[in-house]
């Protein structure tokens, strides 16, 4: 299953915080619409039925379905940039 690591447990919780979601809110994963291949990152208030749950201390991160195969070995990081948080997969240690 996916994981956090500490920088992007902090981040999906800032953003969250600062998105001002509700408990139940927090960062989506799930595959493009508009980009085959590609996934995308949303705030959401809530999981979609059959997403995955994620959670590292106070940060909720939900898999859509159709991810969760290819995310099962990954580790999500997060690292400040001028624009805000930027995130990226990479093979669990």
């Amino acid at each position: 299953m996916l994981t956090l690591t500490d920088n992007a447990r902090s981040a999906v919780e800032d953003l969250a915080t600062q998105a001002g979601l509700p408990d139940t809110g927090g960062l989506r994963i799930a595959e493009s619409t508009e980009r085959a291949g590609s996934l995308e990152l949303a705030l959401v208030a809530a999981p979609t039925p059959g997403d995955d749950v994620v959670t590292a201390g106070r940060a909720t991160v939900y898999v859509a379905p159709e991810t969760t195969d290819a995310l099962a070995d990954q580790q999500l990081d997060a690292e400040g940039t001028d624009a805000g948080a930027g995130f990226r997969l990479a093979p669990q240690e």
